[in-house]
């Protein structure tokens, strides 16, 4: 398998610590770059700045509730840019509200997932989440294209 660029995009440093002790310990494929809020991914995923250099990510695992530039103002900006839109998102929350889904959904994200309490339970979910996205599902062609 290609080399696979993975963009967390998470506040909490436990469940930092959890996805990329999955990732380690299960043996995942692809390379965990880390941000912590919502304006670092942004210039992340519009290589500005200090990441003007970064790929762009296969795969972005997004948690909802982070501070300033929220995990759905994250969606929403990636709604609207045709390249972004082709990177596939994964929603991670411990939300329980049913319209936080709904407009995660509505904001395009490819798939919504409750973070569980309990860490095996939380590594075996990104576990499943990631062999699917990277192994199973047909993705489009790495996004290279700056234009519009």
């Amino acid at each position: 398998m290609a080399d696979i660029d993975i963009l967390l995009i998470e506040d909490n440093d436990g469940d930092v610590r959890l996805i990329e002790r999955a990732f380690e310990t299960r043996e995942l494929p692809g390379t965990v770059h880390v941000v912590q809020t919502g304006d670092t991914a942004l210039d992340w995923l519009y290589q500005r700045g200090e990441y003007a250099e970064q790929p762009l990510p296969d795969l972005v695992l997004l948690d909802l509730n982070l501070p300033a530039t929220s995990g759905q103002d994250i969606l929403a900006e990636r709604r609207s840019d045709s390249r972004l839109r082709q990177i596939p998102v994964i929603v991670l929350t411990s939300s329980q509200s049913d319209s936080d889904f709904v407009e995660a959904y509505k904001n395009c994200a490819n798939a919504c997932l409750r973070k569980p309490v309990d860490p095996e339970e939380f590594a075996d979910l990104i576990q499943t989440a990631t062999e699917f996205w990277l192994s199973t599902a047909v993705l489009p062609p790495a996004v290279t294209d700056t234009s519009e």
